[in-house]
């Protein structure tokens, strides 16, 4: 039974790779196959249909990101979102939090990149395949860490659950924009530089998140201009 368990890993991680390079249409059972090195017929033999190959790879990504989570919040020496003991959001425990969270947006930009990748790729799969929505539902615990540590500052509950959903997609935006910016527009992930920018950036989400109002572009989101009409 390990040995299936071990072989279905080996296959969703193949599967995630392929939606990385190539996307859905790159995932079929034969390049799995291929892509993990094994006899032609052995993802079939698991995976009887391509759906149940996606939903394995999603359900792989959920897990590896609760890892990187976990091991994020580790680094930060406690829990990630653990509200502070007095109960008020002081600079210091946002600095800590913006900190943490501008490594993991880092690492998903760096070392994580595959996933991320993948991740955007299956995300878009669940406009058409809406059972997958659950599974990928990513950002719910973050949101619900994030909502306890507002409310835990005094926030009142409605407004700190949309404040939540309003950060954690800004810092998703963050990732996206990252991702797929221009060669030499940003820095290389893994740098100094990168994770100053990022740090920045998330320091200004977390102060607007706290404090409400509208947001100062931090540095390295300026806006792309928009096109000349021709």
């Amino acid at each position: 039974m390990r040995a299936e368990h071990d072989r279905r890993t080996v296959l969703a991680d193949a599967a995630i790779e392929l939606l990385a390079s190539g996307g859905m249409r790159a995932l079929t059972h034969r390049g799995v196959d291929a892509r993990a090195e094994l006899p032609v017929g052995t993802t079939s033999a698991y995976f009887r249909t391509r759906k149940a190959l996606i939903t394995k790879a999603v359900r792989r990504l959920v897990e590896l990101d609760a890892e990187d989570l976990r091991q994020v919040a580790l680094a930060a020496d406690g829990p990630l979102l653990a509200p502070p003991r007095t109960g008020l959001l002081g600079p210091a425990h946002l600095d800590r939090l913006a900190d943490a969270t501008a490594g993991f947006v880092d690492h998903m930009l760096g070392p994580g990149r595959v996933r991320t990748l993948a991740r955007y790729h299956c995300i878009l799969e669940t406009v058409h395949e809406p059972e997958l929505r659950e599974i990928l539902r990513h950002g719910d615990a973050a949101r619900a860490q994030m909502c306890a540590l507002l409310t835990a500052a005094g926030i009142p509950r409605a407004r700190a659950e949309e404040r939540a959903r309003r950060h954690l997609a800004c810092v998703d935006g963050l990732i996206f924009d990252r991702l797929t910016a221009l060669p030499g527009s940003v820095p290389p992930p893994g740098t100094p530089e990168s994770r100053d920018e990022l740090r920045e950036a998330v320091r200004g989400l977390l102060e607007i998140a706290v404090a409400g109002g509208e947001p100062a572009l931090p540095r390295g989101c300026a806006p792309r201009p928009a096109p000349q009409a021709g």
